[in-house]
C-alpha cells in the first residue's frame, strides 16, 4: 500500500508535535521554517535537494 502526502503536511505534523509534547516554542518552529526558506535561496540549495532525494532513494531501496 502506498500513501502519498504532501511533505509540507508531515513537517506540519512534526512541528505540531514538538511544540505540544517537547515544549518547543512556537516562535522557534517560526524562525527554522525562515530560515529554511532563506536556505533555499542560496548556493547551498541544490546540495541539499540531491542529497535529500539520494536519502529518499537509499531508504526506498531498502526491502526486508
Amino acid at each position: 500500500m502506498t500513501v502519498s502526502l504532501p511533505l509540507v503536511v508531515i513537517l506540519g505534523l512534526i512541528a505540531w508535535g514538538a511544540v505540544r509534547f517537547l515544549g518547543v516554542r512556537p516562535w522557534l518552529v517560526v524562525v527554522i521554517a525562515l530560515f529554511g526558506f532563506y536556505l533555499a535561496d542560496t548556493v547551498a540549495a541544490p546540495v541539499i535537494d540531491s542529497g535529500t532525494r539520494s536519502g529518499v532513494e537509499i531508504i526506498n531501496d531498502q526491502h526486508d
